[in-house]
């Protein structure tokens, strides 16, 4: 089995922030890059704000934050991974930029260094096929907030072989999370079902079957959700919702799968959900408030 020792991190933002403080807690060294030195300090200020959070709930000690802290190692070159024996891709979930990451990654990667990516939906054989070692590729989708969320979906592409598989999987024991296997389709399992819910919530909000507040109040006291499916899609992002339901409806070639004309709309808005400061909830208020 491939020994990880180094994990190497692509992408600084919510995702790729999480995944590195996760890796970071359970003994890991990590190389986490981005495009611009801003986003990585941001991304180590919001690590440390939820290490501190883990501090103050007794979960660890000052001493295990400040340790944590130490073994990530942040840049904007590539190169930055040429001994790590896992990377771990958590761009946006755009297929292109995702491809066009790995071809530029992959000639700084010793031969027997590993590729996930954190894709919550595109076909890992297809990102495979994008590297040098599509055997040694496969999906790591990590829930959002990585620090909070027990799950991870391993995924293999047709050409993933075991090794890889198993070295990946005891990885995700190691920090802490729990797997879940899936098969290389679009969406997953998690995704497959909950970005359904999600489009058909914003579909009975543009029909005007009831308003963002009545949604997310009757799934969230009728099915007993933790966050109604409005709220939740304002935290994924609905650029993220849309990008999903346009994998599955392409994916699949079933209508039901249809993103809904208003996310659409509220994606070309700019209308984003929390990180704009707008989605179908207004976060300018303070508690925020329904834009519908």
């Amino acid at each position: 089995m491939s020994t990880i020792n180094k994990i190497g991190v692509i992408g600084a933002g919510q995702m790729g922030s999480g995944i590195a403080h996760v890796c970071s807690l359970s003994g890991y060294t990590v190389v986490l890059t981005d495009l611009k030195d801003e986003v990585l300090q941001k991304a180590l200020a919001l690590i440390a704000k939820n290490m501190d959070r883990q501090v103050q709930k007794g979960r660890m000690s000052e001493a295990d934050k400040t340790a944590a802290l130490e073994r990530i190692k942040t840049g904007t070159d590539m190169a930055l991974y040429g001994d790590c024996d896992l990377v771990i891709e958590a761009a946006t979930e755009n297929e292109a930029l995702k491809r066009d990451i790995f071809k530029k990654l992959v000639p700084h990667l010793k031969p027997e260094a590993l590729i996930a990516t954190n894709t919550s939906s595109i076909s890992i054989t297809r990102l495979a096929a994008s590297t040098d070692r599509p055997s040694k590729f496969m999906g790591m989708h990590f829930m959002n907030p990585v620090p909070v969320m027990q799950l991870v979906e391993l995924i293999r592409g047709i050409a993933t072989d075991e090794e890889t598989f198993s070295a990946v999987r005891e990885l995700t024991v190691k920090i802490g999370k729990t797997a879940a296997v899936a098969e290389d389709f679009p969406a997953f399992i998690v995704n497959r079902i909950l970005l359904p819910m999600i489009n058909e919530a914003v579909y009975t909000l543009y029909e005007g079957v009831g308003g963002v507040e009545g949604i997310d109040t009757a799934l969230k006291l009728g099915a007993n959700h933790p966050m109604g499916p409005l709220e939740l899609a304002d935290f994924i992002g609905l650029d993220t919702c849309l990008a999903v339901m346009q994998v599955l409806y392409e994916g699949l070639a079933d209508s039901k799968y249809r993103p809904c004309p208003l996310l659409v709309k509220y994606v070309e808005a700019g209308w984003v959900g929390r990180k704009a400061g707008r989605g179908f909830y207004d976060y300018s208020k303070t508690p925020p408030v329904p834009t519908r």
